[in-house]
């Protein structure tokens, strides 16, 4: 038995809003071990969505519908669901009246054109909605079709899924088993050489390994089925230990650990405090090792040196330095390191100097060139990337994020 999501609205195709209902109904598809193999978007047209559900209803025997469920006109919905099946539209008297009473508790008349959310098909169960105006339906019109519909709205549906529609499908033997993710996070190593690394891993059956990369970050995701969350983890569990030992320091985390996260965790481990002086990320580093809660213990705060006046002013960078070589360069990465650990005080400095573009590249330092610095109680170093011109955005983001990994390194050399 399988699921198909099938998200109605024409807004949804120009792109005018993100489908987040789809993403989320597909999660919790996975958590219940419902398989799920297709989703469909399709406009505010009867005829179109009549297509969807001829081929939706062939390959799946659960429909999950969200949008198209409110007053107006091109609200076309469960109409067009029940002329599919050519079944006739009841008029269901507790939603007109309770749809009538959440307008009179917000000091509003219903209006007649909100009747309409009052008509599902005849022999449709009510979904109720405990917080917008429109219901959804449960609804099998024929053997071995379940249909289920939600409004649009993101929080509407969420509740109606989680308090009514998921223990109505359990009752109905849906959910008898559980899928359970584990994501193994990675940076400073490509996708293509995880994967080379990780390949004979990614025929296996029970758990699944898939690789994905996004925005400089590479995710290793394990799943696996069984009857339980405890069993499934079972399975899991010796296949991430495995990869762990394959991938090594490039594996940094799991699940929802950031590198911010996991840098904090070693800062606070090894009772040390952090400073940072940035250049072209303009307090993008900052700002991540601050959205960490209790961030304020490891990290005393940065300096944004954009202009070479600041950095020889408040970090201590030699002007000669900046003739010679260039605020782009690794000795300059180095004293701005060496100057903000000095001027804050803290046990470790980094910093970031580099090129984010669109301009200011020249062929011997292109857009996309970065020198990070890393100062210690002991000793200064400096690592080059070359990020590409892949826009300001991505430059600044992986800038930030290397900084971070090299810190997280040189911690976990130290045996942090």
């Amino acid at each position: 038995m399988s699921a198909e999501i099938i998200s109605v609205g024409t807004e949804l195709l120009l792109g005018d809003i993100l489908n987040s209902n789809a993403q989320f109904l597909a999660q919790q598809l996975a958590e219940l071990g419902i398989p799920h193999f297709f989703q469909t978007v399709v406009g505010d047209n009867p005829e179109r969505l009549k297509s969807a559900i001829a081929v939706a209803s062939d390959r799946a025997e659960l429909l999950i519908f969200t949008g198209g469920l409110g007053p107006t006109p091109d609200d076309l919905t469960t109409e067009t669901i029940a002329d599919f099946f050519s079944t006739p539209l009841i008029e269901k008297p507790e939603i007109v009246e309770d749809i009538a009473q959440k307008f009179a508790q917000r000091g509003r008349q219903m209006t007649d054109n909100n009747r309409k959310q009052a008509l599902l098909p005849e022999g449709a169960q009510i979904l109720y909605n405990p917080v917008g105006s429109a219901p959804g339906m449960i609804w099998q019109p024929r053997p071995n079709l379940t249909i289920l519909t939600f409004p649009g709205v993101p929080s509407e549906m969420k509740v109606m899924w989680q308090q009514i529609a998921v223990p109505y499908l359990r009752s109905q033997g849906w959910g008898q088993v559980t899928i359970v993710s584990r994501t193994l996070r990675f940076w400073g190593i490509s996708e293509s050489m995880l994967a080379e690394k990780a390949a004979t891993f990614f025929d296996l059956q029970n758990p699944t390994v898939a690789p994905y990369a996004n925005l400089g970050e590479v995710k290793l995701r394990i799943s696996a089925r069984a009857t339980s969350e405890n069993a499934a983890s079972a399975l899991i569990a010796p296949v991430e230990q495995e990869l762990r030992q394959i991938a090594g320091i490039d594996c940094y985390g799991v699940d929802e650990d950031s590198l911010a996260s996991v840098v904090g965790d070693l800062l606070t481990t090894a009772q040390s405090t952090l400073s940072v002086a940035e250049s072209c990320t303009g307090g993008r580093l900052g700002q991540m090792i601050t959205t960490i809660s209790g961030s304020s213990t490891y990290f005393m705060g940065g300096i944004i040196s954009y202009d070479n006046a600041v950095k020889e002013a408040l970090l201590g960078v030699d002007s000669q330095a900046l003739e010679q070589v260039g605020a782009v360069s690794a000795i300059v990465a180095e004293q701005m390191a060496v100057g903000v650990r000095a001027r804050l005080n803290t046990t470790w400095g980094l910093s970031i100097t580099g090129i984010a573009g669109p301009g200011g590249g020249t062929d011997t330092k292109p857009v996309g060139l970065v020198y990070i610095g890393l100062a210690s109680p002991e000793d200064v170093t400096n690592f080059e990337f070359r990020f590409g011109d892949r826009g300001r955005d991505w430059v600044q983001r992986a800038s930030a994020c290397s900084a971070l990994d090299q810190l997280r390194r040189r911690l976990l050399e130290r045996g942090v």
